[in-house]
């Protein structure tokens, strides 16, 4: 194994959009610094931890059309048949809910819960409220999108919280996505919420703990054939 693989190996990836605030973050350390050494080691500290915040570690992502795969580290917060957002268009009937709280030292890469094509994306302005309280899915700005797989319409949303105030998404409608690909991030804390449609049982409880693209958040109730994983 040569030295450059094992450096690769040793250091997580960190994602193109934290490298404007890590270097923010070490500029005001230096700045700081000068005025009294001390502020320049907590800023330092706070620089170490804004690289960690934008960590994109890869990921074993199963690829077997009948699960539905955590978009998220964090904690699933909530199991609940829910009506989805209005804006998505999925219906008035409720779908299945599984939300994924992620705190400030979670990962914050997105990724698709499932294979298919993202049939439309919607952008809603709304209030900041913590993103763990159930209310923050109807109040709270988010960002919608809803994927056409092969067991139907589902929709993601990435939900803004309390700290986190810049929801971030580059995919495009009509795009087509692989089961753990990424599509976005939230900066500093927030939630996701997955609605799946009939046929979905869930496969997590509230309070366990998920890793995004690999955690299996429910699963359809149909013959099963072999299963695939993919890095990503």
């Amino acid at each position: 194994m040569s030295l450059v693989h094992t450096i690769k190996s040793t250091f997580v990836p960190i994602h193109r959009e934290g490298h404007k605030f890590i270097l923010a973050f070490f500029v005001a350390s230096v700045i700081l610094g000068f005025l009294w050494m001390p502020l320049f080691w907590v800023g330092m500290v706070l620089t170490a931890w804004c690289t960690y915040f934008f960590r994109d570690p890869e990921r074993m992502v199963p690829q077997q059309d009948d699960w539905a795969i955590s978009p998220a580290d964090g904690r699933v917060s909530l199991i609940a048949m829910t009506v989805p957002p209005a804006e998505m268009a999925l219906g008035n009937e409720p779908m299945l809910k599984i939300s994924v709280f992620m705190n400030v030292f979670n990962c914050h890469v997105n990724r698709a819960p499932m294979r298919g094509e993202i049939e439309s994306i919607v952008y809603r302005e709304g209030r900041f409220l913590s993103a763990d309280l159930d209310k923050a899915s109807e109040e709270n700005e988010r960002n919608g999108l809803v994927i056409a797989t092969e067991r139907g319409r589902i929709g993601v949303v990435q939900v803004a919280g309390l700290v986190a105030r810049r929801i971030v998404c580059w995919s495009t409608p009509r795009a087509s996505l692989v089961a753990g690909e990424r599509f976005g991030l939230i900066r500093f804390g927030s939630r996701l919420d997955v609605y799946l449609p009939d046929g979905f049982t869930p496969r997590v409880t509230v309070g366990q703990t998920a890793i995004a693209g690999e955690t299996i958040l429910a699963e359809y109730d149909a013959d099963k054939g072999p299963v695939l994983s993919r890095r990503l």
